[in-house]
């Protein structure tokens, strides 16, 4: 009985042992799960405060695109600008060389006083006083104003390319006669024959044309004499190229599209 009572005695121990091992180990465990959901939360708001800034940064780089999207089109618009006045530019110093060159080839005559080279609204001109070229009232070349207009008709063939307006200008007296009822006729006709002294010279009928403007374009002011005598004048204009301007073909295909 004692050696029974001594083994349910050690069971008893071992039992009781062996239960405070397992709720040691099981409080450990708690521990352990507490520590780990912490630092699982800890780490959730550290995800939750990262996630913050990513949306932070995304809202910036947005913005930023937005600036850089703006940016780029503003430099677009200013390298167009800047095309458009070098091609200007180009076109400047194209017509200052053109207008150095027509002054060189008549400089001779113009030393002589029979013409003038001037830049007239923009257009490259070679003025003539009528009072060389015609008698009073009259649309008859003289001998020197004949010679004087074929040696301008050489200088001229030698521009390539170029065409001319001869245009017809009268001071501000009025003329009414049978043959010239108004200034319009008398610089009118005066303009066609110097264009058929041109073409008898040698210049392309093609190259140039005739216009009247009477007394409305005058250079100086008619209250005197010699200023009279400068409004009284044949103009050979040299016709702009357009097509060397800026914008033109975008003017061209605008026309086309228009006209279609």
């Amino acid at each position: 009985m004692n050696l029974i009572k001594q083994l349910l005695l050690v069971l008893t121990l071992a039992n009781f042992a062996s239960g405070c091992v397992s709720s040691g180990k099981y409080e450990n465990l708690e521990k352990k799960n507490a520590d780990t959901e912490a630092q699982a939360e800890s780490l959730k708001m550290q995800l939750v405060a990262t996630q913050n800034k990513i949306n932070e940064l995304n809202k910036k780089l947005g913005v930023t695109e937005s600036e850089k999207t703006q940016l780029e089109g503003s430099m677009a618009e200013m390298q167009t600008a800047l095309e458009q006045l070098k091609k200007r530019k180009l076109e400047t110093e194209k017509r200052l060389n053109e207008f150095k060159e027509l002054t060189s080839k008549f400089s001779k005559l113009v030393s002589s006083g029979k013409l003038s080279v001037k830049m007239i609204q923009g257009r490259m001109t070679v003025a003539l006083s009528t009072d060389i070229l015609f008698g009073s009232g009259s649309a008859k070349l003289s001998a020197e104003g004949t010679k004087a207009l074929k040696e301008v008709t050489q200088l001229l063939k030698s521009l390539e390319g170029r065409k001319y307006q001869v245009e017809g200008h009268t001071d501000n007296l009025p003329i009414k006669s049978e043959v010239f009822p108004s200034n319009w006729e008398l610089a009118s006709a005066r303009s066609i024959s110097v264009v058929k002294t041109m073409i008898d010279a040698g210049l392309p009928a093609a190259q140039v044309s005739a216009a009247s403007f009477a007394d409305t374009l005058p250079i100086v002011d008619n209250t005197t004499p010699e200023g009279k005598k400068q409004n009284r004048r044949i103009s050979i204009v040299i016709v702009p190229d357009l097509s060397d301007l800026p914008g033109n073909d975008e003017i061209e295909k605008m026309v086309s599209a228009t006209a279609e």
